[in-house]
């Protein structure tokens, strides 16, 4: 039978203890940083109606949308009436615009899960992965933007992640770059979706798409992205920028999340990036990327979205967010040589007859919290028992044979650094707990 046959299907992958070990950990710890902001959690359907995320995202976005065809009497069709979740965003305007009124505003919301996108599988990139999002819905406050960029930065740093930029710009100052360049209105979507490549592919294939594909003449198309790209380009846009109003507006509001969110989130890490564009159209002032070496893309993403809820229906609400991915995180700390959790306790048997006390051991140390295993494979070796703790990565080994046995004593050997000593059977539950969190 064909090994393929076994595998899961492109762009999804299976979690065997170790690598789910490290998701866990990694959700446990952005869900406490999000937590110590303020944002509280909200959790929606995996999939919702089509028409709820169709024109949401941009002509690129749509295609990525899994959708799911009808069923029942409307199979026959072939069209679709519900869809995949593409991200967390949508649904979260959803949710606003249903039950608006029952929330608090500003309404801090986070949210972890699964999303799909009907993606080309590479490096760091799935058809199936998890995000984990925060928002504020109700504030046109710069300081809102901080937060989430903040809450974003600290989550990155309690998960290990230290080595990172925060780029940042804003839809408004590239609306006034297009009018400043004469791109016209109707132009302007598509042009903005090609410049978001600017960190995908040469700058020359850019300006070739946006003559081809935006019908941008050959001196726009050429001079934009050569703008965008230069040594000196924050310069060059200031000065561009100083005879466009909406420019000034969009500068300003970078300028004011550089100065709220430079503090906490390190102001040697976030700058101000021209050629940052974020193709989703949803997007309506600043927006930023966070980036890390040895990752491709963004490890994180977001910006405000002042309109998306009223377009689903809901009240004119603003609202800006952030958005980690959690799946290149997890990558870079693979990276970076972090490992699953380890065990505290390896309890070895050295013979049947001492199967009573082992389990007595290891109920003890579960109830006093410690994480503790059994050996349970059939050789009564010890070598090969220690060989398994070992690979457990277990902090300790318990050895409790005939000798030990008779004295009431169990032997604790230090799994670090081959250390033993003996321990009374009644201390033994508060010495490792009390060496366990000693080594933590």
């Amino acid at each position: 039978m064909a090994v393929q046959q076994f595998e899961p299907p492109s762009g999804t992958r299976d979690f065997l203890a170790g690598d789910l070990r490290v998701r866990d950990h990694v959700f446990a710890v952005i869900r406490e940083v999000f937590e110590r902001y303020g944002f509280e959690p909200l959790q929606t359907p995996a999939f919702e109606r089509l028409e709820t995320l169709t024109g949401k995202y941009g002509d690129e976005g749509d295609k990525l949308i899994f959708k799911i065809l009808r069923r029942g009497e409307h199979e026959a069709s072939g069209d679709a009436d519900l869809a995949l979740r593409y991200d967390m965003t949508v649904p979260l305007a959803r949710v606003v615009a249903a039950y608006g009124s029952q929330l608090p505003m500003p309404y801090k919301r986070y949210a972890m899960g699964p999303v799909w996108r009907a993606d080309r599988p590479g490096r760091g990139r799935f058809r199936e992965f998890a995000q984990c999002d925060v928002d504020v819905v109700g504030s046109l406050s710069p300081m809102a933007d901080a937060e989430v960029v903040s809450a974003v930065a600290a989550a990155l740093d309690a998960v290990g992640v230290h080595e990172f930029r925060v780029l940042v710009n804003s839809r408004r100052a590239l609306s006034g770059l297009l009018e400043v360049y004469g791109v016209p209105a109707n132009l302007g979507g598509g042009v903005l979706i090609t410049l978001d490549k600017l960190d995908k592919q040469a700058p020359a294939l850019v300006a070739e798409e946006l003559m081809n594909a935006r019908s941008l003449d050959p001196d726009t198309a050429h001079t934009l992205v050569s703008d965008l790209t230069a040594d000196d380009a924050v310069d060059r846009m200031r000065t561009m920028l100083k005879d466009s109003e909406e420019g000034r507006a969009g500068l300003a509001e970078i300028d004011r999340l550089l100065d709220l969110a430079g503090p906490t989130a390190g102001r040697e890490r976030i700058a101000f990036t021209p050629s940052l564009v974020r193709g989703l159209d949803y997007y309506t002032g600043v927006i930023f990327e966070v980036v890390a070496d040895g990752m491709p893309g963004s490890i994180a993403s977001g910006g405000r979205y002042d309109h998306l809820i009223a377009t689903l229906g809901g009240p004119e609400v603003p609202a800006c967010g952030g958005s980690l991915g959690v799946e290149r995180i997890i990558g870079l700390l693979h990276s970076h040589g972090e490992k699953g959790s380890r065990i505290d306790v390896a309890v070895t048997i050295m013979d049947e007859d001492s199967s009573p006390d082992v389990m007595d051991f290891a109920g003890r140390l579960r109830k006093a919290g410690l994480r503790t295993e059994v050996y349970l494979g059939s050789s009564r070796k010890l070598a090969k028992q220690l060989k398994w703790a070992a690979e457990r990565r277990a902090s300790f080994a318990l050895i409790y044979g005939q000798q030990e046995r008779g004295g009431g004593l169990v032997t604790v050997r230090d799994m670090d650094s081959g250390e033993q000593n003996h321990v009374s059977i009644d201390q033994l539950a508060s010495h490792l707990k009390e060496r366990c969190a000693a080594s933590r």
